[in-house]
């Protein structure tokens, strides 16, 4: 597969740290004080964390904050410094700093650092989308729910200048995000915060749930949770509605759009049709919040719905893997399999394993957790999950290019070790507390 000209950047903490990346002494801080394997990988995924925390720590870019970085290891200068890919390189190696990895502190310091300077808009508020290209492209509430996510697991983490980003990000979303009437999240405005976006998306929905849980547990306000439990009735009802499938487009009056992006089937952000991988999400977070905080008894059916569906509908039953995208009767669309999917299905059959007992779940989360280690798990370059894979399981790169992302795998290795609340860092500080 070849890949753009690139500048070699962050390769070496990796590198020195020995071609296995990680130390077996690195492997008993990361998971000694958690609970006991329930599913027979705890050494693999023990494995696969250090090597995740070095690929994320290996993200650092020579200008500030973090970079795109390619399967090589190396970092693509053309992809610039998204907001997102930093924010969650923050939250990763914050989880790295509460198990006790070298270092990896002092990287949150530098990432929220570089969040409060070349990031952040000190004229209009908010944060640029790319660092790199200050003043361009819109804010938007993706991007600003990671900024809350880092800001939120730094605060954990007890980072200095985790909470004031914190605070600063979740104002920046009530005040620009936060549609008050509909208890749902505007999608973006432009730089300059005058017009706002008329669509609206289940993605930056999604991710603003994840963010307001991270941030109820941090501050101990559960104000986050009661918005995140309106978002979650709202989406999870649409899904009902639909047969169990997530609605991803809306209007601005959040009317579905069934035929947003149709000539844009692939679109990494917001692709035609059906996502099964946010039915996978949705699922985790919906029982996330049901374990944390008063919510629907019928949220453990819209999660059972949602996964069951996505599972029938997505999975190759001959070969492995699972589809990106179908459409509104659950026909495959894009069969290109992203590595992001594979975890959020392992991820939904561990929450719904916690949830219910029942063995199926925990054969689901077998499969999935399987396939990730034999398809996307690249062995001569520990850390670097593929992102894509061909319908046929050959790693390509339509849509994604290289290895930019840490952050769905790590918390597929690390999540299956903890119970469903509070959410992860809480309780990799609870148990660290408990040490």
């Amino acid at each position: 597969m070849n890949e753009p000209a690139v500048v070699a950047a962050g390769l070496a903490w990796t590198t020195e740290r020995s071609a296995a990346g990680v130390s077996s002494t690195d492997r008993v801080q990361l998971f000694g004080q958690l609970s006991a394997d329930a599913y027979g990988d705890r050494a693999w995924r023990e494995r696969e964390a250090g090597y995740l925390l070095g690929w994320a720590a290996g993200s650092a870019s020579p200008a500030g904050g973090f970079g795109w970085r390619l399967s090589t290891g190396a970092l693509d200068p053309t992809r610039g410094r998204p907001l997102w890919v930093g924010c969650r390189m923050i939250h990763c190696l914050a989880l790295g700093h509460l198990l006790g990895h070298d270092g990896d502190g002092a990287r949150v310091d530098a990432g929220i650092a570089s969040l409060r300077t070349e990031h952040q808009d000190q004229e209009h508020g908010g944060w640029f989308a790319d660092a790199d290209r200050p003043g361009e492209g819109r804010k938007e509430a993706y991007g600003h729910a990671f900024v809350v996510l880092a800001g939120a697991s730094a605060t954990v983490a007890g980072r200095p200048g985790g909470r004031q980003l914190l605070d600063e990000a979740l104002a920046v979303v009530l005040e620009r995000f936060w549609d008050a009437e509909a208890q749902m999240p505007f999608e973006s405005w432009d730089v300059a915060f005058t017009e706002l976006e008329d669509y609206r998306g289940g993605n930056a929905a999604m991710h603003l749930v994840e963010a307001f849980l991270a941030a109820a547990d941090a501050t101990g306000d559960a104000a986050w949770r009661e918005r995140a439990l309106a978002i979650c009735e709202r989406m999870m009802s649409g899904a009902r509605d639909l047969g169990w499938r997530v609605p991803e487009h809306f209007d601005a009056r959040w009317r579905v759009l069934p035929d947003y992006n149709i000539d844009e089937p692939r679109h990494p952000f917001r692709p035609y049709g059906a996502t099964p991988g946010h039915a996978f999400e949705w699922a985790r977070l919906v029982l996330t919040l049901r374990a944390a905080h008063p919510a629907p008894e019928w949220f453990l059916e819209a999660a059972v719905g949602l996964v069951d569906t996505a599972w029938a509908e997505a999975w190759d039953v001959e070969r492995g893997g699972l589809a990106y995208t179908t459409d509104a009767h659950g026909e495959p669309v894009v069969r290109e399999r992203f590595h992001w999917v594979a975890c959020e299905a392992a991820l939904a059959a561990w929450a719904l394993h916690r949830a219910t007992g029942e063995d199926r779940w925990a054969s689901m989360y077998a499969a999935a957790m399987g396939f990730l280690r034999d398809h996307h798990v690249v062995a001569e370059n520990p850390g670097a999950w593929w992102h894509e894979l061909s319908e046929t399981n050959e790693r390509i790169a339509l849509t994604w290019i290289g290895s930019p992302d840490a952050y769905h795998a790590l918390q597929a290795v690390l999540l299956p070790s903890l119970e469903l609340a509070p959410g992860l860092a809480a309780a990799l500080a609870a148990t660290r507390q408990g040490q």
